[in-house]
C-alpha cells in the first residue's frame, strides 16, 4: 500500500507492550517440552472480523480453541481467562504469546489466572 513518506505506522505506541516478559526469560524447562503446562498461543483472523484464539501445549501438542468476538484486548483476555478455567492449574503454568496489541493488558490476565505471560 501507498503512503505518504510522513506517514508513518511506527508512531508512539505502536506495536508497544509495557512490562513485557521476553520469551529468553522462560525457565529452561518449557524450552525442552518435558514439563507439561507450558503453552503457546496466538490470534487468527478469518473472513467476515472472525477470530479465534489458538492454545497449543508444548509438550503434548493439545490444542484448544477459543472463539473471540472481537480483537480488542478486553475482548480476548476475557477469552483466554475463561479457557484456562477449564484445565486444572497445574496443566496451566505459562503462555507465551506474539507481540500483538491483543495481550497489551498482559498484567491483567496474569493476576486474574496466576499464569505467566512471556512474548516473543
Amino acid at each position: 500500500m501507498r503512503r505518504s513518506k510522513h506517514a508513518s505506522q511506527k508512531g508512539e505506541g505502536h506495536g508497544q507492550i509495557t512490562n513485557a516478559v521476553s520469551i529468553r526469560e522462560r525457565p529452561a524447562t518449557v524450552e525442552d517440552r518435558a514439563v507439561p503446562g507450558h503453552w503457546e498461543g496466538d490470534l487468527i483472523e478469518g473472513s467476515n472480523q472472525s477470530y479465534i484464539a489458538t492454545l497449543v501445549e508444548r509438550h503434548s501438542r493439545y490444542v484448544m480453541l477459543a472463539k473471540v468476538t472481537g480483537k480488542d484486548t478486553e475482548t480476548v483476555l476475557s477469552a483466554l481467562i475463561k479457557q484456562s478455567q477449564k484445565l486444572p492449574s497445574e496443566l496451566y503454568k505459562s503462555l507465551t504469546w506474539d507481540r500483538g496489541k491483543e495481550l497489551a493488558d498482559h498484567q491483567r490476565f496474569t493476576l486474574a489466572t496466576d499464569i505467566k505471560v512471556y512474548f516473543c
